[in-house]
């Protein structure tokens, strides 16, 4: 997160470069910060398109699930019953944005969870801790964990680290007993759209396959793996007893980055999936880094979805095929 007027500043330098040494046409209000809310529409009509769902029934359409460094959304398609009474956010902004893509409409959930990506994960879970100890540190480990330049130290408690320590605390970061509003909620609050058909299929991506891959959760030779939340547990109940000295031996393809982190990674990754979205620790979902498009692999990201909704969403509409 930039702070003050940074992100201004780059925006403008953005604008002035377009305008004086470009040929394109573009006005000052088409240079913008991309919201979270945009950023899981996008992912999900990118997600959907490359499946070949779009145009079909909201049914056979797959729930995304992106968790970047930041934030993490959350898109589904919900049904016409659904969206009549769909509530507004805390903010008096819509939850659910209407869609017509490939000759189809849809009512499409979708919520960013700001503060909540696996960078700022970290950071929320290390704040908590009591005289710098943390049950979410791997033992041997003593240091400072830096995030939106804020350090956290983190030091495992004298009696060890604890996976199910660990988990309260990320519970409670999450804010899971929050109160919730609505008739139902993920967490912090959070209305979750109700549920439905557009959620019997999921699609994870980002951090979950970055994550997953380094501890075998997924085998990072193949672009997209099928898993279930339980596996990161698994995988956390290994990694929160070993000590931080033992963690590339265990396993070898952590990112030296990320090896302090590796027991609260975990730990979130599965805990965001079952305790604060609401998914059984045996659903098999689908952990994705790329799709399989044709004879290409085309990455898992929202630019593509971007430019899909603009197109459908232009008065001059060009006819998209996903064939």
């Amino acid at each position: 997160m930039l702070k003050g007027d940074a992100a201004e500043k780059i925006l403008q330098a953005v604008r002035d470069l377009v305008k004086n040494q470009s040929t394109f046409h573009s006005k000052d209000q088409w240079v913008t910060i991309l919201d979270g809310t945009q950023e899981g529409s996008y992912m999900w009509v990118a997600m959907n398109y490359l499946l070949g769902n779009l145009g079909k029934n909201y049914t056979s359409t797959t729930a995304t699930i992106d968790l970047g460094g930041g934030s993490v959304q959350m898109a589904y398609a919900i049904s016409d019953e659904q969206f009549v009474k769909a509530p507004q956010d805390v903010d008096g902004k819509p939850y659910v944005h209407k869609k017509h893509l490939m000759s189809k409409d849809y009512n499409l959930y979708v919520h960013s969870y700001l503060n909540y990506g696996q960078l700022a994960g970290r950071a929320e879970i290390f704040k908590a801790s009591r005289n710098g100890s943390n049950p979410c540190a791997l033992e041997g480990y003593e240091g400072f964990y830096s995030y939106g330049g804020v350090d956290y130290k983190v030091q495992a408690p004298k009696k060890g680290n604890s996976w199910r320590r660990c988990r309260n605390l990320v519970k409670q970061a999450l804010r899971t007993k929050a109160k919730c509003i609505n008739e139902e909620c993920t967490f912090n609050g959070v209305w979750n759209g109700g549920g439905g058909g557009g959620q019997k299929t999921i699609h994870a991506s980002s951090f979950f396959y970055d994550i997953g891959a380094q501890v075998g959760v997924v085998d990072s030779k193949f672009p997209s793996a099928k898993a279930k939340p339980i596996q990161y547990l698994n995988a956390a109940k290994v990694a929160c007893q070993t000590n931080v000295a033992d963690i590339k031996t265990v396993f070898p393809k952590t990112q030296d980055r990320n090896v302090p982190y590796l027991c609260v990674d975990l730990i979130y990754e599965f805990s965001l999936l079952v305790d604060g979205f609401g998914l059984n620790p045996y659903k098999e979902i689908t952990v994705i880094h790329d799709v399989q498009y044709k004879n290409y692999l085309v990455g898992a990201a929202w630019p593509l979805g971007c430019a899909i909704d603009l197109v459908s969403s232009s008065p001059n509409k060009i006819r998209l095929s996903s064939s």
